[in-house]
């Protein structure tokens, strides 16, 4: 039985009553004066004596024409682009955990030589002691060299929640940054580096430094080495000014609405997240704009820098054992992670934009940074170097199943969801 006529009915009746709270009138006036106010706030906010977020010059809004971007040159005809498809943490009903990430690198024009590159890391957990897992000290190495792989083990009692979780960004992180630094060589000086996502493994770098009896990855060594990776790569990067971004297609990043509603109990914030309140910000529509006229534009942030994290704080002064892994060449404010964001209102999407400050608080490097990822979006919304990269690494759902298939002596633990709705084609 499905929903019949009747109850599609009351259930629009229902969208109607909450739609109409959010209805457009004289408040939009307030609400851009509000946004205005907020605007100024992020000049250099603060909680609790510590600056949370300061602008990089005078806080502002742009737009660029998507007609005009068009008709310019590309300020880095050749790009790079590092991705990663996963079969996604399975879990076996043994007691095993595993996850394959599959790494590669793509450019832009192609480079066959480069695509070709592969990494592959195998991700394993289970709690007991007695079982033994054939794990890779070095990397092994495929397809006359084009190809490396490694198993890794997380060690027995380092994980007593989160497994999946966990597991995924170890592989995940692993096999981007040890593909990174292997291809560092093959980038040339004049291109520019899109990473897919963060620049920083933020979830890894959490439990480095939380107290915590049910994630303990202080001590496992591949958290620690993908720590030092992503440290060496923003080192290459910064000591030869070469151009890195992160581009974070699905920001959800809370701190700045957090921060507010601490700083001033008395304000009133209807958003959650950041990404919501710099969509608004950024809507020419808001303006009174008619919506095809502002679609003919991408909309974007001057640059922020996010002092005060884990990024720089971990080289010095959280846990002894990631300050003794990570050695970083640099001050620790050039660690910090710095953004802009750029919406697309076409897509009604909103982009974030990182780099290490160490890099961007270069004038110059700023500039032709932000001009590309505009010049990227109004060509093809998502950076194209970035969707090859993309589609190169995809673990298509029917390679998936014949990876966890090739288990014979290990059988999947599914439970009654997996069986209603089954995997769908996604990384």
């Amino acid at each position: 039985m499905t929903l019949e006529p009747v109850h599609i009915k009351e259930i629009h009746e229902i969208v109607d009553r909450i739609d109409t709270c959010f209805k457009k009138d004289d408040d939009d006036c307030e609400d851009i004066e509000n946004i205005s106010n907020i605007l100024k706030r992020l000049r250099k906010l603060e909680y609790n004596g510590k600056v949370v977020l300061r602008s990089i010059g005078p806080v502002r809004r742009g737009k660029a024409s998507i007609e005009r971007m068009l008709q310019s040159e590309d300020p880095f005809p050749l790009s790079y682009s590092c991705d990663s498809g996963s079969t996604t943490a399975k879990t076996f009903d043994n007691g095993l955990y595993v996850d394959f990430c599959h790494c590669a690198m793509a450019s832009t024009p192609s480079d066959l030589e480069i695509h070709s590159k592969r990494t592959i890391v195998a991700a394993a957990y289970t709690a007991s002691d007695k079982v033994y897992i054939n794990t890779s000290r070095n990397w092994e190495l495929f397809d006359e060299g084009s190809g490396r792989k490694k198993i890794i083990r997380i060690q027995p009692g380092l994980l007593n929640k989160k497994v999946t979780d966990i597991l995924h960004d170890v592989a995940l992180y692993l096999s981007e940054s040890e593909h990174i630094l292997w291809m560092l060589d093959k980038i040339k000086s004049e291109g520019f580096f899109i990473m897919d996502g963060p620049i920083y493994p933020k979830r890894v770098m959490y439990w480095m430094v939380v107290n915590s009896e049910d994630v303990n990855i202080r001590i496992d060594p591949s958290s620690n080495k993908i720590i030092q990776n992503y440290i060496d790569i923003m080192d290459y990067h910064i000591e030869n000014m070469r151009p890195l971004v992160g581009f974070v297609k699905n920001p959800e990043d809370m701190q700045i609405m957090l921060a507010l509603k601490k700083q001033d109990a008395e304000i009133d914030l209807p958003w959650l997240v950041d990404a919501q309140f710099f969509k608004n910000a950024l809507s020419l529509e808001k303006t009174g704009m008619d919506r095809r006229k502002a679609e003919k534009y991408i909309t974007y942030t001057n640059w922020f820098i996010q002092p005060n994290q884990f990024y720089e704080k971990m080289l010095k002064s959280t846990s002894p054992l990631v300050a003794e892994m990570a050695s970083g060449k640099f001050e620790p404010e050039d660690y910090a992670l710095s953004f802009f964001m750029a919406y697309v209102p076409k897509l009604n999407t909103i982009f974030k934009i990182e780099s290490p400050y160490g890099l961007i608080k270069s004038d110059e490097m700023r500039i032709r940074i932000t001009r590309k990822v505009l010049y990227d979006l109004a060509m093809n919304s998502i950076p194209k170097t970035l969707s090859k990269a993309d589609s190169i690494a995809k673990i298509p759902v029917s390679e998936r199943r014949h990876i966890i298939d090739r288990f014979r002596n290990s059988k999947i633990d599914i439970n009654y969801n997996e069986i209603r709705w089954d995997e769908k084609d996604e990384r």
